[in-house]
């Protein structure tokens, strides 16, 4: 078993809350921390049957004298279970993992029910970090880093029926949307604005529905947390930047799933998507898990100069390019060179295909591979 490096929540021992994505692992890495747990799995209908009918009776399912944890997985599906967990954690002092793929409902339903009683935390794909010797970034670029890709005999089938799942269980099954194969074909498209901005007219008119429904599509991916809109950095800003956001699905591996490949598609194009995807999920996950307190964006200016991303926190200012080239060119660094003309306290580097580090004009150059295995050192 792969030590997954989550342990903040281990350190209060009082009731905190887990979200992630369907198939991240938070049951596997739960059931392993706390084996002698009561599991509540909203999933199963011996459990979602009663509970749906009269949310009272989750303590029928607790006896009396437990004094150990209880989780409940996938909570959203009752949301008004949070009225009874709230209470027996008052009345009882029973600690509850309440673990989610979906915000959606809850916030609905008022999260801030349990609010100072039971802290918020994510789980995230594997990482570079968690996987160490296993970490094969060409494997990665190809089928991500969900956990049962390691060991599934073909990830990539695995990776179209995780898509099936969420399409079947969270969005149509909660009637999410009104017509699944709207939704459908908006994943696919929405595949191809990986890394790149979000037009929201374009894909509206490629999906065959109005500006507004595409908004509320993009709002249940986030919601699923299955994707990410990244903002623009626009801090004290001397040149006019962009206002659109920037999107990525959460995982490489379940974006290659997605995304159609057909024989007119450039290898480039997907890898240069791919590679980013790898990079920002590592950002994201080592970021909340070591609690370096960084808000990511990128950055682009009106005529085109951009960065992948940007990283403004407490610790300080850093961007970050991404290059799958195997060189570096002065063309590359035209975008770093004239952020750091606007933001001197920045601290730049550019990830890239070669082999060795370079350091062009206050810019570190890190093969990309080396890069993702030291990612939570130059966040520090």
């Amino acid at each position: 078993m792969i030590h997954r490096i989550i342990n903040k929540p281990l350190a209060f021992n009082k009731s905190f809350f887990l979200f992630g994505p369907r198939g991240t692992g938070k049951t596997t890495w739960l059931t392993s921390v706390f084996p002698d747990a009561i599991v509540i799995n909203l999933l199963e209908a011996r459990f979602f049957n009663p509970l749906q009918a009269d949310p009272g009776r989750l303590s029928d399912f607790i006896p009396k004298d437990h004094k150990g944890w209880v989780i409940i997985d996938e909570v959203q599906r009752v949301p008004d279970c949070l009225n009874e967990v709230h209470h027996l954690i008052e009345t009882q002092k029973i600690k509850f993992v309440l673990t989610g793929s979906s915000a959606r409902k809850l916030r609905r339903a008022g999260i801030n029910l349990l609010a100072g009683r039971a802290i918020k935390y994510h789980l995230y794909p594997l990482t570079v970090h968690e996987l160490k010797e296993k970490f094969d970034i060409r494997k990665s670029l190809k089928t991500g880093h969900l956990p049962a890709t390691l060991s599934e005999e073909s990830p990539e089938s695995y990776l179209k029926t995780y898509i099936q799942i969420y399409l079947r269980e969270e969005v149509f099954q909660e009637s999410l949307v009104r017509k699944i194969s709207h939704f459908s074909k908006f994943l696919e498209v929405a595949s191809f604005s990986q890394g790149n901005l979000i037009n929201t007219t374009s894909i509206a008119r490629e999906v065959g529905v109005d500006r507004g429904t595409i908004e509320n599509y993009f709002d249940i991916l986030e919601d699923l947390l299955i994707a990410y809109r990244i903002p623009c950095f626009s801090k004290k800003a001397k040149r006019k930047t962009v206002m659109a956001s920037k999107f990525y699905y959460f995982d490489v591996g379940v974006y290659r799933a997605i995304r159609p490949n057909g024989p007119l598609d450039s290898p480039d194009e997907l890898g240069g998507g791919a590679l980013e995807t790898l990079v920002l999920q590592e950002l994201i996950a080592l970021n909340e898990y070591f609690q370096h307190g960084y808000t990511l964006y990128f950055w682009r200016t009106i005529d085109g100069k951009e960065i992948d991303f940007v990283l403004y926190g407490p610790k300080g200012l850093i961007t970050i390019e991404i290059k799958k080239s195997g060189a570096i060119r002065p063309e590359d660094l035209k975008g770093t060179l004239l952020f750091q003309k606007e933001y001197p306290v920045a601290k730049s580097f550019i990830f890239y295909g070669g082999k060795v580090r370079e350091y062009r004009q206050g810019i570190t150059c890190i093969p990309v591979e080396e890069a993702l295995q030291s990612l939570n050192d130059l966040l520090d």
